[in-house]
């Protein structure tokens, strides 16, 4: 393709449309909150009331999903995902860089607009820090090593799918489920069909987010909860080998945002507004300052040591 159809491509595509904006609350450092598949932003519904009393709190539908737009023709590629998370948090003008927090396939969205090159257009969707709950890591499995991890997760990217081919099946079974949880926390039906299957398909089983992750220049933390069915075993250790990322364990979590994974979650994030007096832009050389390794240290304590409360399955 010759430069100048390369930019009649660019310049020919529509604008990226813009996104559902379910809660914007709050005053202080910046928080945006990007939900999962077959979700919305309900998902958060547990964490908003923890962060908005110390932060701006920002949670959107993602493209195809909740109340945001479901454009005909579209493929629902991580760039589709990230295109209009982008043109909606430029359409916000913020002033200051904000923290991103991205849940399931939320999380990969997070981590690639993350990773984009900075530039003077992209200064109003700069992020000062990374937080990324529950992940679906899956590698390819030609590039793992271990045949017991590389067996796991072909048999995740098997059940997906699975699921994309089976559509009776899969959304017979969605109701069901969908009938056990709180509304918009899990809702797939034949109107979110297409950006369903076309974004497991095109972000989920073909998927960037360890390079994604291993480019970022600033602090990444991981908080995922220890029942959570979508991570396969042994697949986050790339990640936690990476100098820059933080793990955090929650006991007696499944994948959702219960309100135990909540207050970890809560946690990590002030976390950072301690340690920085606010939601600064920073950059990665190393570890991280001495105020945020002892708030990282004491949500360790937190998350992995017993908890005092009753065991409610619920939590």
């Amino acid at each position: 393709m010759t430069w100048w159809a390369a930019l009649g491509e660019r310049f020919g595509r529509s604008r990226p449309p813009l996104l559902h904006i379910a809660t914007d609350e709050g005053t202080g450092p910046v928080v945006i909150l990007v939900h999962g598949i077959a979700s919305s932003s309900v998902t958060f519904r547990e964490l908003v009331p923890l962060l908005v009393p110390r932060h701006r709190v920002i949670a959107v539908d993602i493209l195809g999903f909740g109340e945001s737009p479901i454009p005909e023709g579209c493929e629902y590629r991580l760039e589709d995902h990230v295109d209009a998370l982008a043109a909606t948090i430029r359409s916000l003008k913020l002033r200051e860089p904000f923290i991103l927090v991205g849940h399931s396939l939320g999380s990969l969205i997070a981590a690639r607009l993350a990773a984009l090159p900075r530039t003077r257009a992209s200064r109003r969707t700069q992020v000062s820090r990374v937080v990324l709950v529950g992940p679906p890591v899956y590698l390819s499995p030609s590039d793992i090593g271990d045949r017991w991890v590389r067996a796991r997760v072909s048999a995740y990217l098997r059940a997906y799918d699975f699921l994309r081919l089976n559509k009776e099946f899969t959304l017979a079974n969605a109701a069901i489920i969908a009938r056990l949880l709180p509304k918009g926390i899990f809702e797939l039906t034949e109107r979110n069909w297409t950006p369903f299957v076309k974004s497991l398909e095109h972000c989920i089983e073909s998927q960037t987010v360890v390079s994604d992750i291993a480019a970022l220049r600033v602090p990444v933390d991981v908080v995922y909860g220890v029942l959570d069915a979508f991570i396969a075993a042994g697949s986050m250790t790339v990640i936690e080998r990476m100098r820059h990322v933080t793990m955090h364990r929650v006991e007696a979590n499944d994948h959702l945002i219960r309100p135990r994974l909540a207050r970890a979650l809560a946690r990590v994030i002030d976390a950072d507004v301690r340690a920085d007096g606010g939601a600064g832009a920073g950059s990665l050389s190393g570890a991280a300052t001495p105020a945020a390794a002892a708030s990282v240290a004491r949500l360790d304590k937190w998350t992995h040591e017993p908890s005092e409360e009753p065991a409610d399955p619920s939590q």
